[in-house]
């Protein structure tokens, strides 16, 4: 089971760092991560397997919306097939 995660606001030191550690932490494996940064904003995205992750999707996306706000950036975390479904035509 995959999920794309998306993290998006003014870049800073250790973005990467630290939203790649809390997802290993929880049994996440990213697969794939594109970033970029535009003038003074971060935006990236990731594919993560979370086949093991140890804990419910839902709990988990509050966890990434939580962690988003203490290090100033937005994170959302959606299954796959709901992100596919959002943004086909």
């Amino acid at each position: 089971m995959k999920a794309v995660v998306t993290v998006t606001g003014k870049d800073r030191k250790g973005i990467i760092a630290k939203v790649s550690a809390f997802l290993a932490e929880r049994g996440a494996n990213i697969e794939d991560i594109s970033q970029t940064i535009m003038g003074e904003y971060f935006a990236m995205i990731m594919i993560a397997d979370i086949t093991d992750i140890k804990q419910e999707l839902s709990a988990l996306a509050s966890d990434c919306a939580e962690l988003g706000k203490q290090i100033g950036m937005a994170i959302y975390i959606q299954h796959e097939d709901i992100f596919n479904a959002m943004h086909n035509v």
